[in-house]
């Protein structure tokens, strides 16, 4: 494949602030290349009051498809011409595709928790404690109340956690400072604490030998939560791995096809940089009527 961008190249992006830190061009641009598509994905860091011109753009411009990320994923909606069943529900999309000249929001969030949390065994049953309530947050409840697993929320204002609970389902809330007091199972973060700076949620001393614990926070990696639970005896995941996921999910919306995982892991191991002629993953060569432009 001819490693250049054309005329014709379809153009597929990410909405976040700040972006300096994203790794999700590097994995989508190994997808496109492992895939023999003529795309190119880029992150545009836009502000919370540049939102609604931003999508606009995305609109105007014609993108294919546009991630969307902290903090847009609960503003995002209002700007969308349609919003699927399950983003609908959730009350956050990350994900909007071009759709015969409609912007269309989902959410693969959720899937992308589940499939990284899963690594570790079922999820049904098990006592899962979230910390947060924004829409990464929501996302991740979904997945679990999905999966059949007994859900507590908690919150530094644990008024948006009975929100969060009001409108997913029945499950237990409360403030983020009495982690402690909650038996657990499975931890997962899904605030920003700790994304790019070396500061935990949660006390270590809140954390448990035997349990799971998830961050959603990539960046660094391990984050001090990970390596904090690592030390108490617990078992850890990777935000990279909820990443990666629902970024595979994503490729397969607009697509149609199965996402190379391992070049887009490969992708993230190499950094946040965009990969299109570089030996970090390899493409084969484009089959007739595989390229979407």
């Amino acid at each position: 494949m001819k490693n250049f961008i054309s005329g014709r190249t379809a153009v597929c992006g990410i909405l976040l602030h700040p972006a300096a830190h994203t790794r999700s061009p590097a994995m989508h641009n190994a997808a496109f290349l492992t895939l023999g598509i003529d795309a190119v994905y880029v992150a545009f860091d836009v502000p919370p009051q540049r939102l609604s011109a931003a999508v606009a753009g995305v609109r105007a411009l014609g993108l294919r498809q546009v991630a969307v990320s902290l903090p847009h994923k609960v503003a995002v909606l209002a700007e969308l011409d349609e919003i699927d069943a399950v983003a609908r529900r959730i009350g956050a999309v990350n994900t909007v595709t071009l759709s015969e000249e409609r912007l269309v929001g989902s959410n693969t969030d959720w899937i992308g928790a589940v499939r990284a949390l899963e690594k570790e065994g079922p999820l049904e049953g098990r006592r899962c404690v979230v910390l947060g309530a924004g829409g990464a947050a929501r996302a991740i409840v979904y997945g679990l109340l999905e999966r059949g697993a007994r859900v507590v929320v908690l919150n530094r204002k644990p008024e948006r956690a009975r929100e969060l609970a009001a409108s997913l389902g029945p499950m237990e809330t409360g403030d983020i400072n009495d982690v402690a007091k909650y038996p657990y199972d499975v931890l997962i973060n899904a605030t920003s604490v700790g994304l790019a700076r070396d500061e935990s949620p949660v006390p270590a001393s809140a954390l448990r030998a035997g349990s799971v614990v998830m961050d959603s926070v990539y960046e660094p990696e391990p984050t001090r939560l990970l390596c904090e639970a690592a030390h108490a005896g617990a078992k850890t995941i990777s935000g990279k791995w909820m990443l990666v996921y629902q970024a595979a999910e994503q490729v397969r919306l607009w697509t149609g096809r199965d996402a190379p995982v391992d070049a887009m892991v490969e992708a993230f191991e190499h950094g946040p940089g965009v990969h299109r002629s570089v030996s970090a993953v390899t493409a084969p060569p484009a089959k007739p009527g595989s390229r979407k432009d």
